[in-house]
């Protein structure tokens, strides 16, 4: 070996879990799924629109391929549909359909009441309450968007703890297809708050590991889902 090889540390030695960390950035498909997401949620692109893959496409700065694969992942959400010969819809859905996914989707988070307040950790309790509390900041600046995602990602950690896969996955199915539908229900201010003092009374329940009194909550608060957008459908 010559002294200049010597010099050269060992990538062995030198690299180890300690000294390498992941690069930490999102793909071109997740920036653009989350996108068309939250264009959707916001009604920029309304229910029944069709999607013209070459205009939105020059909009968003992206090439059709990154965007079909988008459509594709928000079609399985629910958010879109596919039709054939007619391209990419945004998803209608009648009165009918939210009564009857509310209804569902009542039954599935009575039952997850008792099962997180019995099987979730203190810690997890925990994580569950500095999303609250990351949901009331966004309430309080007013930020309307952000405030829907965080109250989204409570009511699915929520039923993640209950360890029960398969009401999860019966769960995000159904939540997913009510996004823009339940994001309607936060645009008045008088009904906002009456989800945010929701809200407070799941916390409440959870930190006391009260099952019943959260199952309560949780269906007392899609109970006023619906009258919060009825007039909105």
């Amino acid at each position: 070996m010559s002294t200049q090889d010597a010099a050269i540390p060992s990538l062995d030695s030198e690299l180890t879990d300690a000294t390498i960390t992941p690069i930490d950035r999102p793909t071109l498909h997740s920036v653009v799924v989350s996108r068309l997401r939250d264009m959707i949620i916001e009604g920029v692109l309304l229910p029944g629109t069709r999607i013209n893959e070459g205009q939105l496409g020059q909009q968003l700065g992206v090439s059709r391929t990154p965007l079909r694969e988008a459509l594709k992942v928000l079609a399985m959400e629910g958010l879109v549909e596919l039709v054939p010969g007619r391209g990419a819809m945004v998803c209608v859905l009648t009165g009918k359909d939210v009564r009857d996914m509310l209804a569902v989707l009542s039954a599935l988070e009575e039952l997850a009441g008792s099962l997180t307040c019995r099987n979730a950790s203190d810690a997890q309790i925990g994580e569950i309450r500095k999303l609250h509390d990351q949901m009331l900041a966004f309430y309080r600046s007013g930020d309307r968007l952000q405030y829907f995602k965080k109250n989204q990602q409570i009511h699915t950690a929520l039923i993640a703890l209950t360890g029960n896969a398969s009401l999860a996955m019966m769960h995000e199915m159904l939540q997913s297809k009510m996004r823009r539908i339940r994001y309607l229900g936060d645009q008045n201010d008088d009904t906002w708050s009456g989800a945010v003092a929701d809200h407070e009374e799941m916390i409440a329940a959870l930190e006391a590991r009260d099952g019943p009194r959260l199952s309560a909550a949780l269906v007392d608060h899609l109970t006023r889902t619906w009258d919060r957008v009825k007039d909105a459908i």
